[in-house]
């Protein structure tokens, strides 16, 4: 397997050193704008790097990416990028004939007259729309692989085939208790993929009504996170996995909820309150004296630091997961499937933060899968159409088990 990897930022760089540890794969192509980033993160590989080389590429350029696969005769494009490149690396990976691998779905566009109540533009639709150019073109484009979306499709598809005979909700649930001193935000992920997460309407989707949206922050609950993480505020946040999980598991309903804590969230809505979150550029003063056009949410996260830098800084543990209420022969039952990364231990083994590790580890073991042949299909699937139990004895094998937890209401 050649893989192209575009993408050297936190998250690409910690693919590449999780990778570097297997011998699935012949070659990475790891490819990023600034050539300077892809450069470092193969060299951070020292005697490992061997089979990585190093290229600069614009993931905006669709017919550059598809120059490069064919120059370097990939087999699988591994999207590391941010959202706003989905579409021009699915469709240059498509073009190429090469497979294609992202952790996010291409971007939503809330209803024009009814946000916080009717769907426009959904996650992924954009992808869906091409579903049958893929299936004719038999290759596969595994849509939403990283963590969530990702292992908590994974657990979802576990849940419904080894644990429950019907399910009444599936909800992801993510929480941490991370901390990094001196800084007073810092977030762990991308402020621009956070941004377009937390402030789009939340979608949710239910059997009789269908994928609906609700406000921002919206249904808070408690949610009591294993581990030592303890109690934390959930609150609704758009997320691939509602518009993924009901296209595969059959359940009445299907949420996602992220523990942002108060503080976090009065953050995000001072932002939107200011006009900083938008995309759209403005025009403003130049060093020179000129003018320049720029995107207020690039000058956010600008200003704040890389997440890949925070490791040394961070404290405490993460944890993503899936909450699964049903029954199992005629009885009610309530299960959580989690994998907490204690982020010492990523930086002390990889020498990365357990957010960007955690996200890491998820492709790479899907890649091993379709290397194997562990893993197959055609067209454009989920995690959540894949068979569950070879990712999750392949994801203990790498050195981080999942976990599992009954409970009751609330997580407890």
């Amino acid at each position: 397997m050649r893989v192209l990897l575009v993408g050297a930022g936190g998250v690409g760089t910690a693919i590449t050193r999780i990778a570097a540890r297997r011998d699935f794969f012949d070659h990475f192509v790891v490819a990023d704008y600034d050539p300077a980033r892809a450069e470092a993160a193969v060299a951070s590989l020292g005697g490992a790097g061997g089979r990585f080389t190093a290229r600069r590429l614009d993931a905006s350029d669709r017919a550059g990416v598809s120059a490069l696969l064919r120059e370097e005769r990939c087999d699988v494009l591994v999207n590391a990028t941010d959202p706003r490149f989905v579409m021009p690396l699915f469709e240059a990976a498509l073009e190429s004939g090469a497979h294609y691998l992202d952790m996010a779905m291409s971007l939503s566009r809330p209803h024009p007259a009814r946000p916080h109540a009717e769907c426009g533009v959904k996650l992924g639709d954009e992808q869906f729309e091409r579903a049958e150019e893929w299936a004719e073109s038999g290759r596969l484009a595994l849509v939403g692989m990283g963590v969530e979306p990702g292992l908590s499709d994974v657990f979802a598809r576990y849940a419904a085939d080894e644990l429950f005979d019907e399910i009444e909700e599936i909800g992801v649930r993510d929480g941490a208790n991370l901390t990094v001193e001196g800084y007073e935000f810092a977030p762990s992920f991308s402020i621009w993929t956070t941004i377009e997460e937390c402030l789009n309407p939340p979608v949710v989707f239910e059997r009789e009504r269908g994928w609906f949206t609700t406000p921002p922050f919206s249904e808070p609950e408690v949610f009591d996170f294993p581990e030592g993480i303890g109690p934390v505020e959930c609150v609704n946040v758009e997320h691939e996995e509602v518009l993924l999980i009901p296209r595969w598991v059959d359940a009445d309903r299907v949420t996602f909820k992220y523990g942002l804590g108060e503080d976090f969230i009065g953050k995000l809505r001072t932002l939107h309150a200011l006009g900083l979150d938008s995309t759209e550029p403005v025009t403003v003063r130049s060093a020179d004296g000129g003018t320049v056009r720029v995107s207020p949410r690039d000058v956010v996260a600008a200003c704040l630091p890389d997440p890949a830098t925070l490791g040394e800084r961070m404290t405490g543990k993460t944890c993503a997961g899936t909450w699964v209420k049903g029954t199992r022969d005629g009885s009610p039952r309530e299960v959580y499937l989690y994998h907490v990364v204690d982020n010492q231990w990523s930086m002390r083994e990889y020498g990365t933060q357990a957010v960007v590790w955690q996200t890491a580890v998820n492709p790479v073991v899907a890649l091993e899968l379709l290397a194997t042949g562990a893993w197959t299909g055609t067209g454009i699937l989920g995690p959540e159409a894949l068979p569950p139990r070879p990712f999750l004895d392949l994801l203990t094998a790498y050195g981080s088990p999942w976990g599992s937890r009954e409970q009751g209401p609330a997580g407890k």
